[in-house]
């Protein structure tokens, strides 16, 4: 992997070639450039040197090819949701932006498939299939392009039921670091055949190749889906709920947990009537209405033996809605408890045997380190978040934040777990790598050696060269 202070840089004659491919589509003004600088996460915001708008493969391989020729950095760009600093131009160089990729190519209803540009968005895909009666289940909160939940391995708060983006993607159209175009996988559901490069794409951030179509698995929509509110006089009470409902293999389709403070602050932010600031339990059961009938019963009952309140129920889809929405608007909801403060973002994730312990020493650590921090999980697969409200014009405060999350790391991988179940190294987690992986970095290091043995895709994110 070259020296990323090699890079050449992004020079006129250079820009005149990739308006060649793309005509006026490609923008070096500061404000578009500053726009495609950062996601939605802390760290100090980058531009590229240039900002090009593909609209098909063909032209993501012609850009690429040019920007292989000179030496020059490419950063893939989707909706910029990212948490982990995924898409700043630590070394300038071209961004090249899929948002105008955005064309469902094909539906398979028989076989509950389809194939669509990276561009396209999870709500889009839904709209364009909702009078199929399918869906496609993962949603990571954020409206994201699906090139770019590929590339991050996203998943969301339906994975304890339907998997993440690893288990849902067939295949990829994927433009390499010199220009070629490659296609993975394909629409069996099962195949020997070779190495699995969907699943090596999936994930690499944009380091290995820029993704230009991904093909997804779909599903039916249940007859009966229904979502339900339980609050808890604590943390672990909220947290053994979760644990036993999934050693007891009850297939609940969600499981969110919000802490006290987190709570407060939806309660606030989201005008959600009639509940209390105190650890509470979204759930929603999936599948015709008996069995999601019998799957709240179960819940419930498991619920009691741990000190939970009345199940509140939300069963018409606007009730639904605004309860998911709230859930997906936590972040916003814990920035507005401390208005000026900036939110720096961590996840972690566990075995779900470890859940309670990993929870109650990260909340031990909060209190002593004195960050207010409210806690929200995907806790049905052992995933939970952090929201650390810090000052960024305070170094101290800064530091703390910082060292936070670093422990809550260490003590993940610890206990059997990941330094990230959702977010993504990106810059943000390189430190953590090695130490959940160890000698299998150099591996992977290798595997981008081949593939990128200038550097040039997304440099300096995921491996350090």
């Amino acid at each position: 992997m070259s020296a990323e202070a090699d890079f050449a840089p992004v020079t006129e004659p250079l820009i005149e070639e990739l308006r060649g491919v793309i005509g006026d589509r490609v923008s070096t003004a500061a404000a578009v450039r500053e726009h495609h600088g950062s996601g939605e996460d802390y760290h100090t915001a980058m531009p590229p040197d240039a900002v090009c708008f593909a609209q098909s493969t063909e032209e993501v391989s012609a850009l690429v090819a040019i920007c292989a020729r000179h030496g020059t950095p490419i950063i893939a760009f989707g909706t910029g949701t990212s948490l982990e600093g995924h898409v700043v131009a630590l070394h300038g160089g071209v961004c090249i932006d899929v948002s105008q990729m955005d064309q469902v190519l094909e539906v398979n209803t028989e076989d509950l498939d389809c194939r669509v540009q990276a561009g396209v968005t999870r709500k889009q895909i839904n709209e364009y299939i909702r009078d199929s009666g399918l869906f496609f289940p993962i949603d990571p909160g954020a409206d994201a392009s699906l090139g770019g939940m590929a590339a991050t391995r996203a998943s969301g708060t339906n994975a304890v039921r339907y998997g993440t983006m690893r288990e849902n993607v067939l295949g990829l159209t994927v433009v390499l670091a010199d220009g070629r175009v490659i296609h993975t996988g394909g629409r069996a559901r099962k195949s020997a055949a070779g190495y699995d490069l969907t699943r090596m794409f999936v994930g690499s951030e944009g380091t290995l190749g820029i993704i230009t179509e991904v093909r997804l698995r779909l599903y039916g929509i249940p007859e009966a889906m229904s979502a339900a509110v339980c609050q808890y006089p604590t943390v672990d009470d909220a947290v053994n709920t979760v644990i036993m409902t999934i050693q007891s293999g009850i297939p609940v389709a969600r499981i969110e947990l919000l802490d006290e403070v987190q709570m407060g602050a939806c309660i606030t932010y989201s005008k959600l009537e009639g509940y209390e600031s105190k650890p509470t339990l979204l759930f929603e059961f999936h599948g015709s209405e008996a069995s999601a009938a019998e799957q709240a019963e179960m819940v419930g009952a498991i619920s009691d033996e741990f000190g939970g309140g009345e199940f509140r129920w939300a069963t018409r889809t606007e009730d639904r809605n605004h309860l998911w929405q709230a859930r997906h608007d936590a972040y916003f909801a814990a920035l507005a408890l401390k208005p000026g403060k900036r939110g720096i973002t961590t996840d972690a994730c566990v075995p779900i045997s470890n859940l309670a312990e990993c929870i109650a020493e990260t909340r031990r650590d909060i209190e002593e380190t004195g960050v207010l921090s409210p806690i929200v999980g995907h806790v049905g697969d052992g995933n939970f978040h952090l929201v650390l409200l810090v000052d960024p014009d305070d170094p101290e405060d800064m530091k703390r934040a910082k060292d936070l999350t670093a422990r809550l790391a260490h003590r993940a991988i610890a206990m059997g777990g990941t330094c990230t179940g959702e977010h993504g190294i990106g810059m943000g987690k390189l430190d953590f790598l090695t130490a959940e992986h160890g000698e299998a970095v150099s591996v992977m290091r290798s595997i981008k050696n081949a593939l990128d043995p200038d550097n040039i895709m997304n440099p300096g994110k995921m491996l350090r060269p």
